[in-house]
Order: structure tokens, then C-alpha cells, then sequence
């Protein structure tokens, strides 16, 4: 079954409201959110550009689609979480929301809320991750003629940032029960993997990495974009940031297809490909109570095909 997911966490003020799991299955995609009278349950099926355009599904662009495709589906999921908590204790929209929910309809509002917010999110990770590199390393004259040092310095930057980076977030309290849900969730798609039956006692003794986990797929991006970016020679620092920005759709496809490929199968050589990322997840998963496992069971349960072999990766 395909890993794409979301752990939705709503606060106000800092504390902790709405909690639960986005996932997206073969045909089907659901939101579980706990709230104080148990689970809220949303499934509906998948609609894929794909299907009305075949040529975004093929091998090396189905990727760059994809990958945009599970970031608005994460917002929509955050959103959908966030309409549960009361009234009283929302947050008030800002002068900005404000003027423009008057000028828009409430449809056209969210929808630019959405992709605003994807969008956002993905400009911050490259400008962390891809942009901040270059920049830093470029600070270093006396290798910028050397382009094989300036790569690999760009890169171990790269990885030593991520790696910082997993490991701050880890420590804050919200975000430790944001990777317990991650846990959780990863923990219910070994059980179903494995072939058991979904239940607490089951769910609970799985290992919670997952070779499809986003994390891995962060890392190995990373990875592909050192080797894709050995092709920059320019020693300009501007020129080479153009350059990164102009090859990250090649990254994107190269890193989904290998990270599809290595989901497929579990033998010794895929077990060395996925090492580094499952030893990141350490820092985006924890281990989950029972409340969680029983939000991740209700979400996989929705997502499930109906007919066998259809959930292959």
C-alpha cells in the first residue's frame, strides 16, 4: 500500500486540540481526527490528474506531480482538522484574512489558503535544504574554482542541516506527539504489510520506520540532488542556486522513483538503500500510546481496496 500521509495536529495557545491522520490508499483517500466525543471519520475517493491527463502518470513525471499533489492533500487534511475546534477557542484571522474574505467567496478563500500554505511550505524547504548550502559554502573562497570539493561541501552541509534540523524539531513538545502519530501510522502499515489482522495488540509490536516514509524520501531527494548537482561547474554562487532550483524537478522524479523501486522489495541490498533515511526517522517517529494506534487502524481501514494485489507499491 502506498505511504502517503499527514499527522494533523491543531493548536491554540500552544496546547494541543485536534489530533489525527491524514491517508491516501490506491483508490481512496481519509481523514481520522480524534476530538473529545471519539473519531470523526472522512473518506472519499481519489481523484487523480492522472487519470485525465495519462502522460502526469508516466515514469519521471508522475513524481513532480505527486509529490505536489500530497502537499495540498496534507493542507486540506490540516484544515478539514482545524474546522473541529470550537469557535470560541479559534484563533482570530488576521487584517489580511479578513479584507480578503471579503472580496472572495468562502470556496475561493480556502482554496487559495491551501495552496498558499503549500506552496510556503515547499519554498521554505528548499530554501533551507537546497539554497542555504550553496549560499554558505560560496562564503568560502579559496574553493570556488574546485568544483568537486565545492559539491561534496554543499552537500555534507545539506545533510548536516537536515540532520540538525529533525533533530531540534524532535525536541519540541508538540512535535513529539506529531511524530507519535507518525509512529502510529507506520506501525499499522507494517501490520497490514505483514498480513495481520488490524488490531491494537498486532499494530503495537511493529517496528515504527517505514522504507516509504516522507522522511526517507527528504533524504534521498538530498542525496540525488548532490549527485545531479555535480553537472553545475559555474563557480558564480547566484548562477549556481538558478541552477539547483532549475534541476530540483529532475531531483523530485529520480528520488520518487527510486524510493518506489526500493518499496517494492525487502532484501539485503534494499535494506542497505533505505539505511540513512530509516535512521532519520528515529527522530520523526515515536512510539505511540493506544489512542494513537486506534486512529491509525481507522484510517487505513478506509483506505483499503477492495480488490486484492490493487494496493501493490
Amino acid at each position: 500500500m502506498s505511504n502517503q500521509s499527514e499527522k494533523i495536529r491543531t493548536t491554540i495557545g500552544g496546547q494541543a486540540l485536534i489530533e489525527g491522520i491524514y491517508m491516501r490508499g490506491p483508490q481512496k483517500q481519509a481523514v481520522v481526527v480524534r476530538t473529545a466525543d471519539g473519531l470523526t471519520e472522512k473518506v472519499e475517493a481519489l481523484k487523480l490528474i492522472k487519470d485525465r491527463h495519462p502522460i502526469l502518470g508516466w515514469p519521471l513525471i508522475r513524481g513532480v506531480v505527486n509529490f505536489g499533489s500530497s502537499m495540498v492533500c496534507g493542507v486540506k487534511a490540516l484544515m478539514y482538522s482545524a474546522s473541529f475546534v470550537p469557535e470560541d477557542q479559534q484563533e482570530q484571522p488576521g487584517k489580511f484574512e479578513q479584507w480578503l474574505s471579503r472580496r472572495v467567496s468562502s470556496e475561493v478563500l480556502e482554496k487559495i489558503m491551501i495552496y498558499f500554505a503549500a506552496v510556503v511550505g515547499v519554498c521554505f524547504s528548499i530554501a533551507l535544504f537546497m539554497l542555504l548550502p550553496t549560499f554558505l559554502v560560496g562564503l568560502i573562497g579559496p574553493i570556488h574554482d574546485n568544483h568537486v570539493l565545492r559539491n561534496l561541501l554543499e552537500g555534507c552541509v545539506k545533510i548536516a542541516l537536515l540532520v540538525g534540523y529533525m533533530a531540534l524539531i524532535s525536541r519540541m513538545n508538540d512535535m513529539k506527539r506529531v511524530f507519535a502519530y507518525h509512529g502510529a501510522e507506520h506501525k499499522t502499515i507494517r501490520c497490514y504489510e505483514m498480513g495481520l489482522p488490524l488490531t491494537v495488540d498486532n499494530v503495537r509490536t511493529q517496528t515504527r520506520k517505514h522504507p516509504r516514509c516522507g522522511t526517507s524520501f527528504l533524504f534521498v531527494v538530498l542525496f540525488i540532488s548532490i549527485l545531479v548537482g555535480s553537472v553545475i561547474q559555474s563557480s558564480n554562487t547566484l548562477i549556481r542556486m538558478l541552477l539547483h532550483l532549475a534541476l530540483l524537478p529532475v531531483v523530485v522524479a529520480i528520488s520518487y522513483e527510486f524510493n518506489r523501486l526500493v518499496g517494492r522489495y525487502d532484501n539485503a541490498l534494499t535494506r542497505v538503500l533505505t539505511a540513512p533515511g530509516m535512521a532519520l526517522q528515529s527522530f520523526t517517529t515515536r512510539e505511540p500510546d493506544d489512542s494513537m494506534i486506534e486512529v491509525g487502524i481507522a484510517a487505513v481501514k478506509l483506505v483499503l481496496p477492495e480488490k486484492e494485489g490493487d494496493d501493490r507499491w
